[in-house]
């Protein structure tokens, strides 16, 4: 697992800018990536810092709206899914992320 530092995080801020000019240019739906939460949570709290760059959709699993979401993820957060398909949880894993954003890309291109 890949945890962000000094350079890894300008990587990754650079390769998710590059993956989102390309799918700009090819007219295809931006992917969306889903952070399910809850406060406090440290591990949550750190998570949205480092995908500030990215951020789409927060879903607060506390709200009686998402009980659902609460009852599967309360011991688990913070879990991500990428246009509604789990992800990954606990702590953001940039390369399984950019891996995932490669194949909806190629998708995209009908590559």
């Amino acid at each position: 697992m890949l945890w962000f530092q000094g350079n890894s995080m300008q990587f990754a801020n650079y390769s998710f800018k590059l993956f989102l000019r390309n799918l700009s240019a090819s007219r295809t739906v931006l992917p969306v990536l889903t952070l399910f939460t809850k406060d406090p949570c440290p591990l949550c709290d750190e998570a949205k810092e480092v995908l500030e760059p990215y951020k789409n959709r927060e879903v607060d699993i506390t709200l009686p709206e998402n009980s659902a979401w609460y009852e599967r993820y309360k011991f688990d957060i913070p879990v991500f899914h990428l246009n509604g398909q789990f992800l990954m949880m606990h702590r953001v894993n940039i390369s399984k992320l950019e891996k995932q954003l490669q194949k909806l890309e190629q998708q995209g291109t009908g590559s």
